[in-house]
């Protein structure tokens, strides 16, 4: 079997769990620890989006928090990019990957850096209806408050939501956060503030997460967001 064969079978099979749920991710954060959160918050960042309108709002959030460390890449399935990525992981200099992907991509993603020996520090699970969105986090010590970071930000925006957070690596119980929606308009809130919790991670940032637009259409999916450090 040929090495493109094999790259395409695995995108194939993991392209199938679209339908996937977030107790097929708990084991990504199995035995992670977080490094000191000095290093975390000086490393370069890479963030991973897809093509839409959810990515774009999460690009402006993380550009908020850390433009000048920022690099940004859309991923293919392509062998030549997935080398280049598995070279980044195993061998780079120093690196945080973010994104907000969509469920097969982040897969095949998360699973490249688990297989690379990488630290997987957040993972979230988000999908986005009309007026509402639920998210489901998995999160290690680097991100504790970011939680109820991002549900006071949900809920400053009026936006109905359900989040449900299980900490991996500490005393913190699993945490449930819920908001009606206050206003009929759709926003994207969720993703430019998932967008500056992940490239703020470790840091304090003197701005505020930026306000995304009021979306015309309802912005709607399933996308899957992560931290990992290299």
């Amino acid at each position: 079997m040929s090495v493109n064969r094999r790259f395409v079978l695995k995108g194939m099979a993991l392209g199938s769990m679209a339908g996937l749920t977030m107790g097929s991710w708990v084991g990504a954060l199995s035995g992670t620890t977080a490094r000191p959160i000095a290093n975390a918050a000086g490393r370069p960042i890479l963030a991973l989006i897809n093509e839409g309108a959810a990515e774009s709002v999460f690009l402006d959030g993380a550009m908020a928090a850390s433009s000048s460390r920022l690099q940004v890449q859309r991923p293919g399935r392509d062998l030549g990019f997935m080398l280049n990525f598995e070279r980044q992981l195993r061998s780079g200099p120093p690196l945080r990957v973010i994104g907000l992907l969509d469920d097969a991509s982040a897969a095949l993603m998360v699973d490249m850096a688990r297989s690379a020996g990488a630290r997987v520090q957040w993972l979230g699970q988000h999908t986005a209806e009309a007026g509402f969105t639920r998210h489901h986090l998995l999160t290690t010590d680097i991100a504790v408050g970011c939680s109820r970071q991002f549900s006071r930000q949900l809920h400053a925006c009026g936006a109905g939501f359900s989040l449900d957070e299980e900490h991996h690596g500490g005393p913190l119980v699993p945490r449930q956060l819920t908001g009606s929606a206050r206003r009929g308009n759709q926003s994207a809130q969720w993703a430019a503030s998932i967008g500056y919790l992940l490239a703020s991670l470790g840091a304090h940032p003197a701005l505020t997460t930026p306000w995304a637009p009021t979306a015309g259409k309802p912005v709607t999916g399933s996308f899957v967001s992560f931290s990992i450090e290299v």
